[in-house]
């Protein structure tokens, strides 16, 4: 069973540097560097891969706050201070992979390059950014699931639950390999993305139904709702491009 942590990892000058900014800040970083070197399999400048990681990320946080923060509106209406303080957590990831994306393909076509491949390049680092970073969410006892009787539980508020960010992390790390694998052979400009959109939108869907504190619309889970959405728009564009390079390829033999 893992221990109960402490959200403080050390004081700076008299500010308290939590846990769940440090595993944020190292989940980017590695990303960064890995998709920094992977950048010539995609004919890319390397120095495209900071340029773009330096617009997009600031953007991209910006999103999963709002995001958080619309649907968990009546806990921060009327409080400006509250709603940018983020160093304790409330950050979701669709939001910011929306607005994160949307900036990234603003700067493409600024740039005159073509916004599925850089994505495609930069989508693995994505998945293993939040498998490190979904380590804050334990150090914050956040973002956990029902109660529960496995091994594996970890304890919180002394209750034995779920631990939905430990399940989220391993799948994304498991992604994270799995896309590099086919980021490597890749088929079609979109290949990696549409496959990390369908394989994070399966697994999250599933996880978030365990969890306690889902954003909700109504009676629905914004999360299911919107993997849901995702898993299966992306899977028959997957097919799709899949079956029309198929095609062109066969007409060239």
């Amino acid at each position: 069973m893992l221990p109960i942590p402490d959200p403080i990892a050390f004081t700076l000058i008299g500010l308290p540097i939590r846990w769940y900014g440090i595993c944020i800040a190292a989940g980017i970083l590695i990303g960064l560097f890995i998709a920094y070197n992977r950048a010539p399999l995609h004919r890319i400048h390397k120095d495209r891969v900071i340029d773009l990681t330096l617009i997009s990320l600031p953007v991209g946080i910006i999103g999963a706050r709002l995001y958080y923060v619309i649907f968990n509106w009546d806990l921060y209406k009327g409080d400006f201070f509250k709603i940018i303080n983020i160093r304790s957590g409330g950050l979701a990831i669709h939001g910011g992979l929306i607005l994160g994306i949307t900036a990234a393909v603003i700067c493409c076509y600024i740039w005159r390059i073509r916004p599925l491949n850089i994505i495609d390049l930069m989508i693995p680092s994505v998945a293993l950014a939040q498998a490190i970073g979904r380590w804050g969410n334990y150090f914050n006892q956040e973002a956990y699931g029902v109660p529960t009787d496995l091994p594996w539980a970890i304890e919180i508020k002394g209750e034995m639950v779920h631990p939905t960010f430990l399940y989220e992390s391993v799948w994304c790390f498991i992604l994270f390999i799995i896309l590099v694998l086919i980021d490597n052979r890749r088929l079609f400009n979109g290949q990696t993305f549409l496959l990390y959109g369908t394989l994070y939108s399966l697994e999250r869907f599933f996880v978030e139904g365990l969890r306690t504190d889902s954003l909700m619309l109504g009676s629905l889970r914004v999360a299911q709702l919107v993997s849901a959405v995702v898993f299966f728009s992306f899977l028959i564009i997957y097919i799709y491009l899949s079956r029309k390079h198929s095609r062109k390829k066969r007409m060239f033999y």
